[in-house]
Formats: structure tokens, C-alpha cells, sequence
């Protein structure tokens, strides 16, 4: 009679147990749900990059599934210190086999906090020059002028040294021109001012031209021509064909470089 008295409570107390994690479950889930949505909406209001948006939902939404377990768990009698110091372990060493995708991970949150440039932004990382076409947690990826596709590990993102031609509302297109020591210098001025006055060039400041050096057989000169980001090749290419049509319209001649030799005959001794 005893006997069947305390098996009756002790199944009485596990069911409790088990009424009471299940409650705990339903609850937790439902409110991760709403904290998630909650998350989700602030983050759409916020200025983080797309990339940031899954990273900061998925973490979250493992942190709080992990501490739901834990509560769980500790509702059924489990002891969760030996599961924390085992998790604790398994962490360390996924650090260690991983550590190439941690450096990874890490350069990430550095360029999405840092924000050293956005998604379509020309820029130039380590040498390599292209469009950012995506920014995920593990590497950066761009498309060349040619439509290369190149992806740079974040680690090596965050450690370089980067140049962002987009940040900036405007940008100056450099182009150097060498001219005869025979065209007069203001004729030249002219005409470079005028090749780099096209259509997507802009006026503020206006396109200029200065003579830059006087080489060994030609004036060296650079030209101007300030412009918005998205326009920079488009201008480049045009003027850079202006500048020898125009050229040749007003007879100036292009020098490249070249040697003058110079024949004297020595005449022998005796006359010959």
C-alpha cells in the first residue's frame, strides 16, 4: 500500500514537471516570435546593411532558443552546469578548427559597424578595383569593370587599406596630355577645356587644364573634369577621344618621344 502511495506521488511530481516544461515551451516560442518580429522591424528602420539583418536575426533567435532549453531543461531536474561547461568546451574547440571563419566573421561586424562603404559603391580593396555587389558575414564580394566576380575574405577587408570612389558626391577624372613645344601653351589650354566640356561633366567646378611639365621633346599637360560618381568612365572615355579629334581640328600635333642623330663626316687628314 506504501509502496503504490509513493509511486503514485513520484509520477504525480514528474508530470507536474512535464506539464510544467511544455507550458514553458509554448510560452518561451511564443514569445521569441514576437521579440523576433520586433527585432526584424527595428532592424528595417535602421541604416545596417542587408547582410547585417540575418546575422543579427539568427544569432538572437539562437540565444534565446538556447536560454529557452536551459529554462526547460532546469524545469525537468536536469542539472544545466554540466551542460553550459560542456557547451562551453564544444565552443572553444569549433573556435579553434574554425578560426579562418571566425577572422571572417569578425572582419564582418567590423565593415557593417565601420561602414567604410555600401552595397554599389566603387571601390578598390588590396589592389583589386570593382563595384560591391554584396557584403556577407564571410567575404565581400565585387564586380570588376569586365564583370569578374571577386570575393575578398572580411578578415582581409577590415585589415586593408580601402578606397571608396562612391563615398563622395563628386570625382575628378586626371588625364595626362603631351603637346609640341611648337603649339602655343594657352592654344592647348583651350582646346583641352574644350574637349572636357561634354555633357555629363560638370560646371561646378568647371573643367581645367594647366601645363604640368616641359619634357624632353614635349610639353606634358593635365586636364580636369570634375564629374558625379555613377558618370566617371563614361567621361573618361569620351574625352580622352575628344582630346585627339579636337587636336587634329586645330593642328596640334601629339609628340611622343624620339631621338634626333646628328651625321658629321670627319674628313681624313690629307684631304680625303
Amino acid at each position: 500500500m506504501l509502496d503504490t502511495l509513493l509511486a503514485s506521488l513520484s509520477g504525480s511530481l514528474f508530470f507536474k514537471k512535464l506539464l510544467g516544461t511544455v507550458l514553458i515551451l509554448v510560452i518561451g516560442v511564443l514569445v521569441i516570435r514576437i521579440i523576433m518580429k520586433l527585432i526584424s522591424a527595428a532592424l528595417e528602420k535602421s541604416h545596417l546593411e542587408k547582410a547585417a539583418h540575418s546575422l543579427i536575426t539568427s544569432l538572437a533567435q539562437a540565444a534565446m532558443y538556447i536560454l529557452l532549453f536551459l529554462i526547460a531543461a532546469s524545469q525537468m531536474g536536469i542539472d544545466v552546469s554540466s551542460i553550459v561547461a560542456l557547451a562551453s568546451v564544444l565552443t572553444l574547440a569549433l573556435s579553434l578548427a574554425l578560426q579562418n571563419m571566425v577572422s571572417n566573421l569578425i572582419g564582418g561586424f567590423v565593415i557593417l559597424y565601420t561602414h567604410p562603404f555600401h552595397s554599389g559603391d566603387y571601390v578598390e580593396i588590396a589592389g583589386q578595383g570593382g563595384t560591391v555587389k554584396e557584403i556577407t558575414m564571410t567575404y565581400t564580394v565585387l564586380a570588376t569593370f569586365d564583370n569578374r566576380i571577386i570575393s575578398i575574405p572580411n578578415s582581409a577587408v577590415s585589415a586593408a587599406q580601402i578606397v571608396n570612389y562612391s563615398s563622395a558626391e563628386t570625382r575628378r577624372v586626371d588625364l595626362t596630355v603631351s603637346a609640341s613645344y611648337d603649339a602655343p601653351t594657352q592654344k592647348v589650354i583651350d582646346a583641352l577645356v574644350l574637349a572636357g566640356t561634354v555633357d555629363n561633366a560638370l560646371l561646378d567646378p568647371a573643367p581645367r587644364a594647366v601645363i604640368k611639365e616641359y619634357g624632353d621633346s614635349a610639353i606634358g599637360y593635365n586636364l580636369w573634369v570634375w564629374v558625379k560618381p555613377e558618370d566617371y568612365w563614361g567621361v573618361y572615355f569620351q574625352v580622352n577621344q575628344r582630346i585627339k579629334d579636337i587636336f587634329d581640328q586645330q593642328g596640334i600635333e601629339m609628340t611622343y618621344p624620339h631621338l634626333n642623330v646628328h651625321l658629321d663626316q670627319i674628313k681624313k687628314a690629307g684631304g680625303q
